[in-house]
């Protein structure tokens, strides 16, 4: 019943509310799929978009309309600088950098998509990921990922930060 409560209630929270333009719950959940013929990680957030452009507005000093026409054309590099400065991964005990490659909207979820280089069968996987966590207290990121038929998540918060996960 703790697994529920840790994981699958926080994920159904995202998409519930995922529907609703206000929401008080804060939540993100990262994707992470190893690729073993490409040798990579291939990773995807899932992110509420006021909240990230609240996050934007903060920090940069500016409006970036993410997913609107009026978007600015430089937001993939800021979200590209964001996630690099807030997401750490190591494979095997090695520090990983997290290419951008883009983004769309599912409803008012930010979806984003990223590779990670991994050469090697993973063994061990480390993530620190402090998403949001400058805005929100309650903030939770949730990352889970799938090695083979290897299934395993974590959740991260202010007072947790970082994880490991041995496969």
């Amino acid at each position: 019943m703790s697994r529920f409560f840790r994981y699958v209630l926080p994920v159904f929270l995202l998409v519930v509310l995922s529907s609703f333009t206000v929401h008080k719950y804060y939540v993100s959940v990262f994707q992470v799929d190893y690729i073993p013929h490409k040798k990579i990680l291939q990773m995807t957030s899932r992110i509420f978009v006021d909240d990230l452009e609240a996050a934007f507005q903060k920090k940069y000093g500016k409006k970036f309309y993410l997913s609107e026409k009026r978007e600015l054309p430089e937001a993939g590099d800021y979200i590209a600088k964001y996630i690099s400065e807030k997401v750490q991964v190591k494979v095997n005990g090695k520090a990983q950098a997290i290419k951008f490659l883009g983004k769309e909207m599912e409803d008012d979820v930010l979806v984003c998509y990223y590779t990670i280089s991994a050469e090697e069968k993973i063994t061990r996987f480390e993530m620190t990921n402090t998403t949001l966590f400058e805005m929100f207290d309650e903030q939770q990121n949730i990352i889970h990922i799938k090695t083979g038929s290897n299934k395993k998540s974590l959740l991260l918060t202010n007072d947790e930060r970082s994880g490991v996960l041995a496969f």
